[in-house]
C-alpha cells in the first residue's frame, strides 16, 4: 500500500511544478493566469507571452506526464506490485497535481499537454492516435478546445478495441483494465474545457491563429 501512495505522492508533486507560471514571469514578467484567458497552460502561453516561452512549456508539460509515469514503470518492478494499478495511480495524480497544483495556490491549467506524455508513454499508439485526431480538428476549427475534447473522449473508445503497445500489461490482460482509468482521465480533462464547452455551445468559443 505504501508504494501505490508514494507514487501517488511523487506524482501529484512532479504535475504541480507549473512551468507556464515559471516561464511567464521568467520571460515577461507577470503571471500568465492574470492574463488572456487565465489560464496556466500552453494557448494563454501562446496568446500571451509567445511562440517560444508556449513551446517550452508545451515540452515540459509533456516531459512531466513521461517522468511520472517512467517513474510508475520502474516502482512496477518490485514484487507484487500491481503495475497497472501503478501507472493509473500516477497518470491520474500527475494531471490532477497540473491542475490543482500545491505550489501555485491550486490554480492550473487544463492538464491536456501532461495527459498527451502520459498517454504516449501508456502506450505510444493510443497517444499518436489521439495526438493526430487532436491536431487535424485544431487546424481544422482553429479551436483547441474542440481537438483537446475530442482527443479526451476518443482515449476510452481506443481502449476498448487496442491491445497492444502498452508499457505496462500483465500478460492475459486486455487494453480493458484501462477502460476506466481512460475514463477517469477523460472527465478530469472535460471537466477543466468546462467554461470552453459552454462557448462552443454558445458558438462563442475563441479561435487560435496559427500564422501569428
Amino acid at each position: 500500500m505504501i508504494v501505490y501512495i508514494l507514487i501517488a505522492i511523487i506524482a501529484y508533486l512532479i504535475g504541480s511544478v507549473n512551468f507556464s507560471v515559471i516561464f511567464s514571469k521568467k520571460f515577461a514578467g507577470f503571471d500568465v493566469r492574470e492574463k488572456g484567458s487565465g489560464n496556466a497552460g500552453t494557448t494563454n502561453m501562446l496568446r500571451s507571452v509567445g511562440k517560444k516561452a508556449a513551446a517550452i512549456t508545451l515540452i515540459c508539460d509533456i516531459l512531466k506526464g513521461v517522468v511520472a509515469i517512467g517513474i510508475a514503470i520502474l516502482l512496477g518492478y518490485i514484487p507484487e506490485m500491481n503495475k497497472e494499478l501503478l501507472l493509473q495511480i500516477a497518470g491520474v495524480a500527475v494531471i490532477l497535481g497540473h491542475t490543482f497544483p500545491v505550489f501555485f495556490g491550486f490554480k492550473g491549467g487544463k492538464g491536456v499537454a501532461t495527459s498527451l506524455g502520459v498517454l504516449l508513454l501508456s502506450n505510444w499508439q493510443i497517444g499518436l492516435i489521439c495526438l493526430v485526431f487532436a491536431l487535424v480538428l485544431m487546424i481544422l476549427t482553429r479551436m483547441v478546445s474542440v481537438g483537446s475534447c475530442a482527443a479526451a473522449i476518443l482515449f476510452p473508445v481506443l481502449t476498448l478495441f487496442i491491445n497492444e503497445h502498452y508499457t505496462v500489461l500483465t500478460e492475459g490482460k486486455s487494453g480493458n483494465v484501462y477502460f476506466i482509468y481512460s475514463v477517469i482521465l477523460a472527465i478530469i480533462v472535460l471537466f477543466n474545457h468546462r467554461e470552453n464547452i459552454k462557448r462552443l455551445l454558445n458558438g462563442t468559443e475563441n479561435k487560435i491563429s496559427f500564422s501569428k
